[in-house]
């Protein structure tokens, strides 16, 4: 996902935008937010429930005989429930073998991620940075002046959880045009450029709101990004 050399390049802005402010910034990347296994059991079983409809276009009907062709009223109530007894048979096997073939192809990493609803997956990525700045303690800061820059490679999404005490100060637009700057790098094949570039943003913020103060600007958070596996 990143490079020694990306990792460095984010390490050093983190620091050197930190040292303009009291306020922190932190940098996590995940190579995906969720393994979605919704999305196949979602599409197997909507698939499935062609099968009838498959059965019907492919010419399969239950018929009975004429019951005045020789054949008493018995024989055709037998004959007409082992036909429907057939039928029904054969549709809940091709509804199997719709489910199972379905969910493989689905289950594969590429086709999960093309046919999960990109709402979802904003979703996912949202909650997935809310989860990492509670538990990296970015609402743990003096001022409450944390910043999260949280990017999921699979997704190709990027989110900005900034803490109240900056939030409350700073219009939408302003983390927008870091989102934008983050963005724009990572679809260029520089995310190090696109981090760097969302991090002076930032910082330009926070530097107006909670400019460094010498002698008492603490490094609170680590500057390095953390790397997050596969959730």
């Amino acid at each position: 996902m990143l490079s020694p050399s990306d990792l460095a390049a984010i390490e050093t802005a983190v620091r050197e935008a930190e040292t303009r402010t009291t306020g922190e910034i932190y940098c996590v990347v995940a190579e995906e937010s969720s393994d979605y296994g919704e999305t196949p059991l979602a599409w197997a079983a909507g698939v499935s429930l062609l099968a009838p409809a498959l059965l019907l276009l492919g010419g399969v009907h239950v018929s009975a005989p004429d019951l005045f062709g020789g054949w008493t009223a018995a024989q055709v109530g037998q004959a007409a429930e082992r036909a429907a007894r057939q039928a029904l048979i054969g549709a809940i096997v091709l509804q199997a073998a719709l489910f199972v073939v379905t969910l493989l192809v689905v289950a594969l990493p590429p086709v999960r991620r093309l046919l999960t609803p990109p709402a979802f997956k904003r979703e996912r990525v949202r909650r997935r940075a809310r989860e990492q700045f509670l538990a990296k303690n970015l609402h743990l800061t003096r001022e409450r002046t944390g910043v999260l820059i949280f990017v999921s490679f699979a997704e190709r999404m990027a989110e900005l959880v900034a803490d109240e005490g900056i939030a409350a100060h700073a219009e939408p637009r302003v983390w927008d045009r870091a989102m934008a700057a983050l963005t724009e790098g990572l679809k260029r094949g520089e995310p190090a450029a696109g981090f760097a570039a969302a991090i002076g943003l930032c910082a330009d913020v926070l530097a107006e709101r909670f400019p460094a103060r010498p002698g008492d600007n603490p490094n609170e958070l680590p500057d390095a990004v953390v790397i997050l596996p596969r959730a």
